[in-house]
Formats: structure tokens, sequence, C-alpha cells
């Protein structure tokens, strides 16, 4: 495939922290891809919430299935502006496996726990620490040993750290953009999780036709445009089509707006990418506003309807009641674990472990460690 000049080539890439030869087929960022894709911590992405749990139905998205939808998004946009598929197919599938059990809900409240201990938690550099320390799958170097475009890619898919508060950050060269394919996650992100968690509010009940006609006027239009079309057919099915037919003026509008930033920049490599003041890929005003709306949307009538407010609550409260009972409890951990806090801050290493479960096994621990507890 023919790349832009923009484009990340992997013969530039700055390589991996462990010298490894090269695969006699496979490119670096395709290496990466299949080493995030075998990963635990991208299994475990299977039975982790996106917005419903498995209580309500078999058929809604988790974690897992969003990132294969953002994989999709983003290797489809990227091949349309002549960007490097493999690096954004590879940071699509990384970008959410730092999350931690019950969504950003979860992440908030271990993030509020670690401050009472001067600390943080952040997926994203928590899934760094996933992909350089955690995952064990090689005798000769710890973690993933992902090439640094992807590492750099994990730290500044969706914000810019700073680089006086994380200093420790600083190989990644906080004050430089990242490459194109890096910028694109954060829409391709957007994308598919706003039209998916429409497609998933509709299918729990919890969003009703005329109440999306009357607030989305962008999907109402759509929306009459079928119906004209189809007047027989079944609503059900013209919802599907009309949030198919929303995703694609999405990701349009951004292939067509980030490629006119780019030619507009007069940027001619990577290099030039990164030293520019802000970043290329993003939506046209217009349809921002468009995108815009539906997140507010979205949070307003589906992520703050009762139903799901009442069982996110009852999720982290239990997340954090297993938090204090493994810090208050040297020997409650498993054994791997409980060691490990001897050599570093306890509140960490729960921290570390907690992120790392899934729903439905942090449940079970609450259940079978804090009765225990209450029985001794």
């Amino acid at each position: 495939m023919h790349l832009t000049a923009v484009a990340m080539d992997t013969s530039r890439s700055r390589g991996r922290r462990w010298a490894e030869p090269l695969h006699p087929y496979r490119g670096e960022y395709a290496r990466d891809r299949d080493r995030v894709v075998h990963s635990r911590a991208f299994r475990r992405l299977e039975a982790k919430t996106q917005v419903f749990t498995t209580r309500y139905s078999d058929h809604f998205r988790n974690r897992l299935t969003h990132t294969i939808e953002v994989a999709q998004i983003a290797r489809t946009v990227a091949q349309a502006l002549g960007l490097n598929s493999d690096l954004a197919e590879a940071l699509a599938l990384v970008h959410d496996i730092g999350h931690p059990p019950f969504g950003h809900a979860g992440e908030l409240r271990l993030n509020q726990l670690m401050h009472g201990y001067g600390d943080s938690f952040d997926h994203n550099l928590h899934a760094l620490r996933i992909v350089e320390q955690f995952e064990q799958c090689y005798l000769s170097f710890p973690g993933l040993n992902l090439t640094f475009e992807v590492r750099e890619g994990i730290v500044k898919h969706s914000r810019d750290y700073s680089p006086r508060e994380f200093p420790e950050l600083a190989e990644y060269e906080l004050d430089l953009r990242p490459p194109i394919e890096a910028q694109l996650m954060n829409a391709v992100d957007e994308i598919a999780y706003n039209s998916a968690d429409l497609d998933d509010g509709f299918e729990a009940r919890l969003l009703d036709l005329e109440m999306v006609r009357e607030e989305l006027p962008f999907f109402s239009d759509i929306y009459e445009e079928l119906d004209r079309g189809h007047p027989g057919g079944r609503a059900k099915v013209k919802i599907g089509e009309t949030i198919k037919r929303l995703l694609d003026r999405l990701a349009t509008d951004l292939i067509d707006h980030t490629g006119g930033e780019v030619a507009a920049s007069g940027a001619l490599s990577t290099d030039d990418v990164r030293r520019l003041p802000n970043r290329l890929a993003g939506f046209s005003a217009p349809v921002a506003e468009i995108n815009g709306a539906f997140k507010k949307f979205l949070r307003r009538r589906l992520y703050e309807h009762p139903a799901i407010v009442e069982e996110r609550d009852r999720s982290v409260d239990a997340l954090e009641q297993l938090f204090c009972y493994y810090v208050a409890r040297p020997k409650s951990m498993p054994e791997y674990y409980s060691e490990l806090a001897e050599r570093e801050p306890r509140h960490r290493v729960v921290c570390d472990y907690i992120a790392g479960m899934t729903d439905h096994f942090l449940l079970r621990q609450h259940r079978e460690q804090l009765g225990i507890a209450a029985s001794t």
C-alpha cells in the first residue's frame, strides 16, 4: 500500500526497548498488533463492562467487542488517508487494555482511592505498565517489548500529559505531537462508542425512537429519509440502518477534515507532524458539534439512566470495599501480589491487582473475601 508522506513508515521506527531480529514476513507494527491480541489483558476485556452488563442480554457490547469495532474503524480511516493501517490497528486494539472493571466509573473510583495515598490511577498509564511489565510471555524481556510508536500512542492518543507533572514519561517527548495514526484514536473511539451505545440503548429499551428523534435532529433526518424509502420496513431495522449511516457520516468527515488539515499544515513527514503546535486529526466544526451533541445526549439519557446508575454504583462500591480489604490485610492477595506488596507501596500493588480483574472476578472476590472477613 502506498503511504502518504506523513504516515509513520515502519523503517523509521525507533524500535523496541530490547532489540529483536526482524520477522521475515510481518512488519513491526503488525507484530505489535498480534502481541496485543494474544495478551491475557486483551482477553480479559471480554468480561469488562462497556455500558451494559450481561444481566441485560448477551447481545450488548463489552469492552472487547467495543475494541474490535474501534480497530475496524481505525483501519478503514487510516487506509483512506494513506496512513500506516497496521500501526493504527495496533493502537486501536491496545487503547483500552488498561481499563479496570466497570468502565469509567471503576477508573474514577480507583483514582479517588489512590488520591488518599497521594497517588493516582490513569488507564492509559496503567496500559503502559501492562505492556511493559505485567505481561510475561517472553524469556528474553519483560512485557511485550512493543515498538516505541505503539507505546508512545498508548500515552498520547487521547490527551497531552504535562512534562512537568509526568517526568517519568520523558522518553515519550511530551512536548511533541504523536503521529497522525495515534491522533486518530480519540475520534474513532468516539465514533465507535457513540453509535454502539445508541444501538445498545435501543436494544435495552432504555431509549425510545421518539425521544431520540426529538433530541437528535441529525438522527431524525437520516431516519426520515429511510422511512420515506421503506415505509413498510421494521422500525428496529430502520433504526439500525440510521445508526450505520450516522457512523459513516462521522467517519467520512474525519477522513476529509483530517486530510485537509494535513494538506494545509504543510507537513511532509512524521517529524513535521510531531513539531506542530496542535493535532491535525479530528472532525470539522459542524460535525464536531453533532458529535458533541451525540455524547451529551447519551450521557444524559443513557449513562445516567437510573437502571444503569444503580448497578454501576453497586459495582464500584464493591470495588472500593475490596480495595480497602486488601490494603488492610497483608496476606489477603495471592502469593505473588502479597510478596510484591512487601517491596513496593501496598496501595499501588492492590490497585494494579484490582485493575486487572474482570467484572465477574471482582464481584466473586468481593463475596468470598468479605464473607471471610465478616466471619472472623
